[in-house]
């Protein structure tokens, strides 16, 4: 009897050991993903999200930009935050005030976006160059990556405004599908990023697309870290 006792004894300190151990790391995993997001509990984030570029309406947004917000709004329930969608003809408030995912692109239907490459981002140039089949590129230090049946690219990047606060994470692709890979991206690689670049440093990331037609965002790899590139010359830019 008192034999059975020992082991029942050892099994629960064993059982509580285990899911203390579990607990902790399950703890900490949430530590550094709120920290990496800039998302505490009870928290607010903006979701900011161009209209449908080839759609008459003004607030449409397509469908795969629409997953792409899902992703998102999914890191933000995660940390315990909760995510307050806004248009890109609203006004988004200032910067740093709030973590803020920026899902945009090239053209007229994106103009946060716009005003994030115009004002920070200054190393890369979005370029349309055939209006009637949408054909689009960006160019990052002397490199372009160009939209193609092949191929599809999406510019990942965190950021902060002059002033700090929480950051902007900002996913400029070359279509809603390029976006909502980038969104995936984000959400499945975090941990990843969180060890590169910690909670506190900016990041500028292109993705590439593989056979998108086949594959959807399932292939989704990363073509260049243009972090310095992006950044560095947005910093001589100002000093002029």
């Amino acid at each position: 009897m008192g034999d059975l006792l020992i082991n029942l004894l050892a099994s629960v300190i064993a059982g509580t050991s285990v899911w203390l151990a579990g607990f902790l790391v399950r703890r900490r995993k949430l530590s550094r993903e709120r920290a990496f997001f800039g998302l505490g509990s009870g928290a607010s984030c903006l979701l900011v999200v161009s209209r449908h570029a080839s759609s008459p309406k003004e607030s449409s947004v397509h469908r795969r930009d629409v997953a792409a917000l899902v992703e998102l709004a999914t890191i933000a329930r995660e940390c315990g935050a909760h995510a307050d969608r806004v248009g890109e003809d609203q006004p988004s408030g200032e910067i740093g005030r709030l973590t803020e995912f920026c899902v945009g692109g090239p053209g007229d239907a994106s103009p946060r976006s716009a005003t994030h490459v115009r004002t920070i981002l200054r190393g890369v140039t979005y370029e349309v160059f055939d209006d009637v089949k949408r054909r689009m590129s960006f160019t990052v230090g002397g490199t372009e990556y160009v939209l193609s049946a092949e191929n599809s690219y999406v510019l990942l990047a965190r950021f902060w405004g002059p002033a700090g606060g929480r950051p902007v994470f900002y996913i400029g692709g070359l279509s809603a599908g390029s976006n909502l890979a980038g969104a995936r991206y984000l959400a499945r690689h975090h941990a990843v990023l969180n060890g590169r670049y910690g909670a506190d440093r900016p990041f500028a990331l292109v993705l590439r697309i593989v056979e998108p037609a086949a594959y959807g965002t399932d292939f989704t790899e990363l073509a260049a870290d243009v972090t310095d590139v992006v950044f560095r010359r947005g910093e001589e830019k100002a000093e002029l």
